[in-house]
Protein backbone atom coordinates (compact mmCIF):
# COMPACT_ATOMS: atom_id res chain seq x y z
CA UNK A 1 0.00 0.00 0.00
CA UNK A 2 1.16 3.27 -0.67
CA UNK A 3 2.75 5.84 2.02
CA UNK A 4 0.56 8.17 1.00
CA UNK A 5 -2.66 6.25 2.13
CA UNK A 6 -1.08 4.93 5.37
CA UNK A 7 0.14 8.25 6.70
CA UNK A 8 -3.62 9.88 5.64
CA UNK A 9 -5.06 6.69 7.94
CA UNK A 10 -3.11 7.65 10.52
CA UNK A 11 -3.59 11.28 10.56
CA UNK A 12 -6.99 10.71 10.66
CA UNK A 13 -6.97 8.53 13.58
CA UNK A 14 -4.62 11.29 15.08
CA UNK A 15 -7.16 13.80 14.65
CA UNK A 16 -10.22 11.37 15.81
CA UNK A 17 -8.28 10.95 18.88
CA UNK A 18 -7.78 14.16 20.49
CA UNK A 19 -11.42 14.48 19.30
CA UNK A 20 -12.29 11.49 21.97
CA UNK A 21 -10.06 9.37 24.10
CA UNK A 22 -10.97 5.65 22.54
CA UNK A 23 -11.79 5.05 18.96
CA UNK A 24 -13.37 2.33 17.05
CA UNK A 25 -12.77 1.00 14.02
CA UNK A 26 -15.86 2.04 13.03
CA UNK A 27 -15.30 5.25 13.59
CA UNK A 28 -12.18 5.99 11.22
CA UNK A 29 -14.20 3.94 8.55
CA UNK A 30 -16.14 6.95 8.31
CA UNK A 31 -13.36 9.53 8.78
CA UNK A 32 -12.02 8.09 5.56
CA UNK A 33 -15.38 7.19 3.86
CA UNK A 34 -14.60 3.46 3.78
CA UNK A 35 -16.10 0.04 4.25
CA UNK A 36 -15.41 -1.82 7.11
CA UNK A 37 -13.51 -4.52 5.37
CA UNK A 38 -11.25 -1.85 3.93
CA UNK A 39 -10.82 -0.30 6.95
CA UNK A 40 -10.02 -3.18 9.00
CA UNK A 41 -7.34 -4.02 6.16
CA UNK A 42 -5.49 -0.64 6.74
CA UNK A 43 -5.58 -0.94 10.50
CA UNK A 44 -3.40 -3.99 10.42
CA UNK A 45 -0.85 -2.64 8.23
CA UNK A 46 -0.73 0.27 10.40
CA UNK A 47 -0.26 -2.22 13.18
CA UNK A 48 2.68 -4.00 10.96
CA UNK A 49 4.29 -0.68 10.82
CA UNK A 50 4.42 -0.08 14.54
CA UNK A 51 1.69 2.92 14.06
CA UNK A 52 -1.12 1.66 16.02
CA UNK A 53 -2.02 -1.42 18.48
CA UNK A 54 -5.06 -3.10 17.42
CA UNK A 55 -7.21 -6.16 18.95
CA UNK A 56 -10.47 -7.15 17.94
CA UNK A 57 -13.42 -5.51 19.51
CA UNK A 58 -11.58 -2.91 20.97
CA UNK A 59 -10.64 0.93 20.72
CA UNK A 60 -7.77 1.73 18.50
CA UNK A 61 -4.41 3.02 19.96
CA UNK A 62 -2.04 4.80 18.77
CA UNK A 63 1.56 3.74 19.60
CA UNK A 64 4.48 6.69 21.05
CA UNK A 65 5.88 6.08 17.37
CA UNK A 66 2.03 6.39 15.76
CA UNK A 67 1.32 9.62 17.93
CA UNK A 68 5.47 11.35 16.69
CA UNK A 69 4.69 10.37 13.03
CA UNK A 70 0.87 11.77 12.81
CA UNK A 71 2.18 15.27 15.00
CA UNK A 72 4.72 15.76 12.18
CA UNK A 73 2.63 14.67 9.25
CA UNK A 74 0.40 17.43 11.04
CA UNK A 75 3.68 19.49 11.27
CA UNK A 76 4.12 19.59 7.49
CA UNK A 77 1.12 20.38 6.07
CA UNK A 78 0.55 23.38 8.57
CA UNK A 79 3.73 24.59 7.88
CA UNK A 80 3.39 23.94 4.08
CA UNK A 81 0.15 26.58 4.70
CA UNK A 82 1.74 29.17 5.91
CA UNK A 83 4.53 29.17 3.43
CA UNK A 84 1.41 29.00 0.73
CA UNK A 85 -0.23 31.53 2.63
CA UNK A 86 3.07 34.31 3.80
CA UNK A 87 5.73 33.80 1.24
CA UNK A 88 3.18 32.68 -2.14
CA UNK A 89 0.29 35.01 -1.26
CA UNK A 90 -2.42 32.30 -1.68
CA UNK A 91 -5.30 33.11 0.48
CA UNK A 92 -6.09 31.18 3.53
CA UNK A 93 -8.72 29.97 1.87
CA UNK A 94 -6.34 27.89 -1.06
CA UNK A 95 -3.50 26.55 1.12
CA UNK A 96 -5.37 23.25 2.72
CA UNK A 97 -5.68 21.10 -0.80
CA UNK A 98 -2.32 21.87 -1.86
CA UNK A 99 -0.37 21.15 1.84
CA UNK A 100 -1.95 17.95 1.53
CA UNK A 101 -0.12 16.94 -0.89
CA UNK A 102 3.06 18.77 0.27
CA UNK A 103 2.69 17.07 3.37
CA UNK A 104 3.86 13.76 2.10
CA UNK A 105 7.70 14.77 0.94
CA UNK A 106 9.90 12.61 2.70
CA UNK A 107 12.85 15.38 3.11
CA UNK A 108 12.95 17.04 6.43
CA UNK A 109 15.45 19.06 5.22
CA UNK A 110 12.81 20.71 2.88
CA UNK A 111 10.56 21.57 5.83
CA UNK A 112 13.40 22.67 8.04
CA UNK A 113 14.12 24.85 5.26
CA UNK A 114 10.48 26.46 4.69
CA UNK A 115 9.95 26.53 8.90
CA UNK A 116 13.45 28.67 9.06
CA UNK A 117 12.17 31.28 6.11
CA UNK A 118 8.94 31.46 7.83
CA UNK A 119 10.50 32.45 10.97
CA UNK A 120 9.87 29.46 12.79
CA UNK A 121 6.10 30.17 12.97
CA UNK A 122 4.36 28.53 15.84
CA UNK A 123 0.89 28.75 14.25
CA UNK A 124 -0.39 28.02 10.28
CA UNK A 125 -2.58 30.63 8.82
CA UNK A 126 -5.72 29.68 10.50
CA UNK A 127 -4.25 29.55 14.28
CA UNK A 128 -3.96 26.26 14.86
CA UNK A 129 -0.57 25.26 16.30
CA UNK A 130 2.38 24.03 14.15
CA UNK A 131 4.04 20.49 16.19
CA UNK A 132 7.58 21.01 16.72
CA UNK A 133 10.67 18.87 15.32
CA UNK A 134 9.99 16.23 18.29
CA UNK A 135 5.95 16.28 16.99
CA UNK A 136 5.27 17.93 20.78
CA UNK A 137 2.06 20.51 20.14
CA UNK A 138 1.42 23.36 22.67
CA UNK A 139 -2.07 23.90 22.42
CA UNK A 140 -2.71 28.19 23.27
CA UNK A 141 -5.17 28.58 26.37
CA UNK A 142 -7.86 30.22 24.10
CA UNK A 143 -11.62 31.05 24.53
CA UNK A 144 -14.51 30.70 21.60
CA UNK A 145 -15.92 33.88 21.23
CA UNK A 146 -19.35 32.87 22.17
CA UNK A 147 -18.04 32.13 25.60
CA UNK A 148 -17.04 36.08 26.04
CA UNK A 149 -19.60 38.58 28.01
CA UNK A 150 -20.60 41.35 26.54
CA UNK A 151 -18.59 44.72 26.32
CA UNK A 152 -15.13 42.69 26.00
CA UNK A 153 -12.64 43.65 23.85
CA UNK A 154 -10.89 40.07 22.31
CA UNK A 155 -8.26 39.51 19.64
CA UNK A 156 -9.42 36.82 17.16
CA UNK A 157 -6.33 34.22 17.16
CA UNK A 158 -7.86 31.12 15.63
CA UNK A 159 -10.56 29.47 14.44
CA UNK A 160 -12.43 25.84 14.87
CA UNK A 161 -13.72 25.48 11.45
CA UNK A 162 -11.54 25.63 8.45
CA UNK A 163 -13.57 24.34 5.82
CA UNK A 164 -13.56 26.67 2.98
CA UNK A 165 -17.18 28.07 3.15
CA UNK A 166 -16.18 29.42 6.46
CA UNK A 167 -13.10 31.24 5.54
CA UNK A 168 -14.73 32.89 2.55
CA UNK A 169 -17.51 34.25 5.18
CA UNK A 170 -14.83 35.45 6.99
CA UNK A 171 -13.15 36.87 3.74
CA UNK A 172 -16.62 38.38 2.97
CA UNK A 173 -16.82 39.71 6.71
CA UNK A 174 -13.27 41.08 6.83
CA UNK A 175 -12.32 39.44 9.49
CA UNK A 176 -8.86 37.76 9.82
CA UNK A 177 -6.36 36.70 12.59
CA UNK A 178 -5.20 39.79 14.48
CA UNK A 179 -7.77 41.46 14.41
CA UNK A 180 -9.19 43.42 17.38
CA UNK A 181 -13.35 42.96 17.79
CA UNK A 182 -15.64 44.43 20.45
CA UNK A 183 -17.97 42.36 21.17
CA UNK A 184 -20.94 45.15 22.07
CA UNK A 185 -23.86 43.13 23.14
CA UNK A 186 -25.15 39.76 23.07
CA UNK A 187 -28.75 38.64 22.32
CA UNK A 188 -30.56 36.52 25.59
CA UNK A 189 -33.13 34.27 22.95
CA UNK A 190 -30.87 33.13 20.38
CA UNK A 191 -27.24 34.36 21.48
CA UNK A 192 -26.13 36.03 18.35
CA UNK A 193 -24.05 38.72 19.26
CA UNK A 194 -23.42 42.36 18.04
CA UNK A 195 -19.67 43.49 17.18
CA UNK A 196 -17.63 46.08 16.23
CA UNK A 197 -14.36 45.85 14.66
CA UNK A 198 -11.82 48.08 11.97
CA UNK A 199 -14.41 50.16 10.17
CA UNK A 200 -17.25 47.80 10.61
CA UNK A 201 -19.86 48.53 13.41
CA UNK A 202 -23.04 46.87 14.60
CA UNK A 203 -22.18 42.85 12.35
CA UNK A 204 -24.50 40.60 13.57
CA UNK A 205 -22.69 37.10 14.30
CA UNK A 206 -24.82 34.24 14.57
CA UNK A 207 -23.98 32.14 17.91
CA UNK A 208 -22.97 29.25 15.16
CA UNK A 209 -20.40 31.75 13.86
CA UNK A 210 -19.00 33.07 17.71
CA UNK A 211 -17.99 29.62 18.31
CA UNK A 212 -16.46 28.71 15.50
CA UNK A 213 -13.84 32.12 16.78
CA UNK A 214 -10.91 31.70 19.11
CA UNK A 215 -10.12 34.60 20.92
CA UNK A 216 -7.83 36.08 23.35
CA UNK A 217 -9.24 38.63 25.88
CA UNK A 218 -7.46 42.00 25.13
Amino acid sequence: MPTVIKENYLKALHFLNQKNATVSLTELGKAMDVSKPTVNDMVKKLQSNGWVVYEKYKPLKLTEEGRRTAALIVRKHRLSEMFLYKIMGFGWEEVHDIAEELEHIKSDAFFDRMDELLGFPTTDPHGSPIPDKEGNLIKPNYQLLSQIPQNTKVILRGLRDSSTEFLLFLNNKELQLGTEIHLQHIEPFDKSITVSYGEHSNVLLTHSVSNRLFVEVV
